[in-house]
């Protein structure tokens, strides 16, 4: 082969990748996503309360929820998470009729609705804990992008999960979180903001 053969080639070669390189880019620029501006958090759910009760999103239009996810058989996240949120409404007094704090479960297979019954006594009053099928509880596990896992251990199995607190306006959509480290006060202290 010559050297004018190999230099050509190699500009052919270079021009073709060039030109590729370009259409892609316009065509990248011309593909247009929607942006709400919005966190993807929350969304529709129809669960089971521990009264017994169906309970979907919608009946707590009109207030600021606090939804919470966890399981009853959880050793220290999930109490703590539901201890802050009693003491939230305690702080707030006449303010906390705005706030519907939700208690979902991630662990349906134990958390049955007379389980949660009996766990909730330990907690404020105004919490509705949820249970329901698992894929139900998958869609709310998935609406509002907490992670949860189920892993065995000697004698049984615990589930591994997120354990942020989630605030959310009155028409369900994403105000802000409060992460498992932040205490009462500072969470009713950031609430307050949205009253």
């Amino acid at each position: 082969m010559s050297k004018s053969f190999i230099i050509l080639s190699t500009a052919l070669v270079l021009l073709l990748v060039g030109l590729n390189s370009f259409v892609y880019a316009d065509k990248a620029k011309s593909v247009k996503t929607a942006s709400t501006g919005k966190a993807q958090i929350g969304g529709a759910f129809e669960l089971t309360s521990h009264k017994g009760n169906i309970v979907t999103d919608k009946n707590f239009k009109g207030k600021k929820m606090m939804v919470f996810f966890g399981f009853a058989n959880c050793p220290a996240i999930c109490p703590t998470g539901l201890s802050n949120i009693s003491q939230v409404i305690d702080i707030l007094g006449e303010k906390s009729s705005e706030i519907a704090p939700v208690f979902i479960t991630i662990d349906p297979e134990r958390d049955s609705v007379a389980a949660l019954d009996s766990y909730m006594e330990n907690f404020h009053e105004s919490i509705t804990a949820l249970t329901g099928p698992q894929a139900e509880i998958n869609k709310a596990i998935e609406n509002y992008k907490v992670y949860s896992r189920k892993v065995e251990i000697e004698g049984g199995y615990t589930m591994d999960h997120s354990a942020y607190i989630y605030l959310m306006d009155e028409d369900g959509e994403y105000l802000a979180h409060f992460a498992h480290d932040e205490d009462a006060e500072q969470i009713a202290t950031k609430v307050k903001r949205f009253l």
